[in-house]
């Protein structure tokens, strides 16, 4: 009887893999962040700062995209919010509304962590050649969607 460690050394389902590349991308991300004077930011604010535009989102949006809770955002966002990452403005286009904005710290963090990603996404397509990247992620891009709308997670659209 092969055991389910056995069995993720060798041949790991897609919940194995994906785990696995969303933790290390994380830690080389946060890592490198950490480096470059963000040390105070945790993985799990990535639900938020992954998504953050610089006009500012709706926390309800910021949720859909991610994935994630209401009430999960909104801790997030709160934790952001006290290390200066990002502000409450009144939403131009309703008042009653708030736009999750990113302060100039913010807007530090977002170009940092553009440009590392870029460098890790150009590390893998240099090592499995720029077509076979893009056809990779168009795969997974296409195998996560179609599981988010099975597990009735809206989609990005």
């Amino acid at each position: 009887m092969v055991t389910r460690a056995e069995r993720n050394a060798t041949d790991p389902d897609l919940g194995v893999l994906s785990g696995r590349l969303l933790f290390a991308v994380q830690r080389e991300l946060f890592a490198t962040l950490a480096s470059r004077g963000f040390d105070d930011l945790k993985h799990r604010h990535g639900a938020v700062l992954a998504y953050l535009d610089p006009d500012g989102v709706r926390a309800t949006e910021l949720s859909r995209l991610s994935g994630q809770y209401k009430q999960i955002i909104g801790t997030l966002i709160d934790e952001l919010a006290a290390l200066g990452y990002v502000e409450r403005r009144p939403d131009p286009s309703d008042r009653r509304a708030k736009l999750i904005c990113p302060t100039e710290r913010g807007m530090a963090q977002m170009r940092a962590a553009d440009a590392i990603m870029e460098d890790i996404q150009r590390r893998h397509a240099d090592r499995l050649g720029r077509e076979e990247y893009v056809r990779f992620k168009g795969m997974l891009a296409d195998i996560t969607d179609h599981q988010r709308r099975q597990a009735g997670t809206p989609t990005e659209d």
